[in-house]
C-alpha cells in the first residue's frame, strides 16, 4: 500500500492546484459577490488554465510510467519466487521463450528486442554476443515513458509564469499611473496598488507550484529509477543466459580446427594407401593380360598395354594432386587460426570503446545535473535580489 501510494504522489498536484484556484477566487471576492477588479480576475483565471493545462498532461505521463514500473515490480517479484521454487537454478530456459513477460506496450517491444539479440548471439555452447539487458531497460527508456523531455521544464515554466505575471502586473499599474499633483497622484493609487496585487499572486503561486511539482517529479522518477535497478539486479541473478566466455570460444575452436586437421591426415593417409594398391593392381592386370594376349594375338597388343600403363600413372598424378590439395586445405585452416585471432582482438578493442562510450555518457550526465544545480541557484539569486527590490 506504501508503495502504491508513493506511485500515485502525483494526485497531490491537483490538491494544491485546487487549493490555489480557491484562494485566488478568495482573495478576488467571488466568494462573497465583491468582485474587486474582474482584469485581475481574468488574468489570474488564464495563468491558472495554463498551469492546469501543464498539469494535466504531466499527470497522464506519470500515470503511464507508474503502470509500467509497477509491472517491472511485479516481473521482478514473480522471477524471485520462480528462482527461490527452482531451488537457485537458471531461469532463462524459461524466459526465453516467454513473450508475453510484459504486457505494456512499451516494456513488452523492449524485451522482444532483447530476446532476438540474444538469439543472434547463440551457439551450440551457449551464447557468445555479450549483450546485458541493460541496453534495452535502462532510465532512457523510462524517460522516455515518462515524458521527461515534457516534464523536465514544467518547473522552470511555472517559475517563469510568475516571472511574466509579475512584469505584468507592473506594466498594468503603471501604465494607470499619470497625474502631476498630490490630488491627481492619489486617485491613481488604487489601480497601481490592483496591479501589483496581479503581479504579488502570480509570484506567489507560480513559484509555490514550482516548487510542488519539483518535489512530486524527482519522487516519481527517483522510485522509477529504483524499481528499474531491482529489476535489472534479480535478471541477472535469476535469469541472465549463460555466456560462452573468449578463452573457452578460442579452446573449442582450437580443438575444432585441430579435429579438422587429424581428418584431413588420415584422408590423405587413406588417399594415398588406395592409390598405391590401384596402381600395383592394375600393373599386375596389365601385365597378365599382355602375356595372354601376345601369346594369342602377337606383340600388336604391346601398345595397348602401355596405353593401359599410362592410364596407371595418370591415377598417380591424380594421387599427387589431392595431397597438394590437403596441404592447400591445411594452409587455409591456418590462415582462418590467424583471422580469428585478429577478430579477438578488434573485439577488444570494440569492448573498450564502449567502455570509453559510457564513462562519456556518464560525465556528461554529471554536467548536466551542475547545470540544472546552477541555473536553479540563479532562479533562487533572482528571487532573493527581487524580494530586496520589492522591500
Amino acid at each position: 500500500m506504501g508503495v502504491r501510494m508513493k506511485n500515485k504522489l502525483y494526485y497531490i498536484l491537483f490538491a494544491f492546484y485546487m487549493i490555489g484556484v480557491a484562494f485566488i477566487l478568495y482573495i478576488n471576492g467571488v466568494f462573497t459577490g465583491e468582485v474587486y477588479s474582474w482584469t485581475n480576475l481574468v488574468i489570474n483565471g488564464v495563468f491558472l488554465l495554463i498551469i492546469g493545462v501543464l498539469f494535466v498532461v504531466s499527470a497522464f505521463s506519470f500515470s503511464r510510467l507508474t503502470r509500467c514500473t509497477e509491472e517491472l515490480q511485479t516481473v521482478t517479484e514473480q522471477m524471485q519466487d520462480e528462482y527461490d521454487k527452482a531451488d537457485g537454478k537458471n531461469l532463462w530456459g524459461s524466459y526465453q521463450n516467454r513473450t508475453n513477460l510484459f504486457q505494456r506496450k512499451e516494456l513488452k517491444e523492449a524485451y522482444l528486442k532483447y530476446l532476438m539479440r540474444m538469439q543472434n548471439g547463440r551457439t551450440r555452447r551457449g551464447y557468445v554476443a555479450s549483450c546485458d539487458i541493460e541496453e534495452f531497460f535502462n532510465e532512457d527508456l523510462l524517460d522516455k515513458i515518462g515524458m521527461t523531455f515534457f516534464n523536465s521544464g514544467i518547473s522552470g515554466t511555472l517559475t517563469g509564469l510568475g516571472i511574466l505575471g509579475t512584469f505584468l502586473g507592473l506594466s498594468m499599474g503603471l501604465g494607470s499611473f499619470n497625474g502631476d499633483d498630490i490630488y491627481t497622484i492619489s486617485d491613481n493609487v488604487g489601480p497601481l496598488l490592483s496591479g501589483m496585487k496581479v503581479a504579488f499572486h502570480t509570484s506567489v503561486y507560480g513559484i509555490f507550484f514550482s516548487l510542488v511539482f519539483s518535489f512530486v517529479y524527482r519522487k516519481i522518477m527517483a522510485d522509477a529509477y529504483g524499481k528499474l535497478d531491482e529489476f535489472l539486479t534479480v535478471f541477472r541473478q535469476c535469469a541472465m543466459p549463460p555466456q560462452v566466455t573468449e578463452e573457452e570460444n578460442s579452446s573449442a575452436m582450437l580443438v575444432y580446427q585441430a579435429n579438422m586437421a587429424n581428418s584431413m591426415k588420415r584422408m590423405l593417409e587413406l588417399l594415398q594407401g588406395i592409390t598405391a594398391e590401384q596402381t600395383q593392381g592394375v600393373e599386375r592386370i596389365v601385365g597378365q593380360v599382355v602375356e595372354h594376349l601376345e601369346d594369342s594375338m602377337g606383340a600388336g597388343l604391346k601398345d595397348l598395354g602401355d596405353t593401359i600403363a599410362a592410364a596407371g600413372q595418370s591415377q598417380t598424378a591424380y594421387a599427387n594432386a589431392c595431397m597438394e590439395l590437403t596441404k592447400a586445405a591445411a594452409k587455409l585452416m591456418e590462415s582462418g587460426q590467424k583471422l580469428q585471432k585478429s577478430v579477438a582482438e578488434e573485439m577488444d578493442r570494440q569492448e573498450a570503446f564502449a567502455r570509453g562510450l559510457k564513462n562519456q555518457k556518464e560525465e556528461i550526465r554529471t554536467a548536466c545535473r551542475e547545470m540544472t544545480d546552477e541555473v536553479s541557484n540563479q532562479l533562487y539569486t533572482f528571487e532573493q535580489m527581487r524580494s530586496l527590490y520589492e522591500k
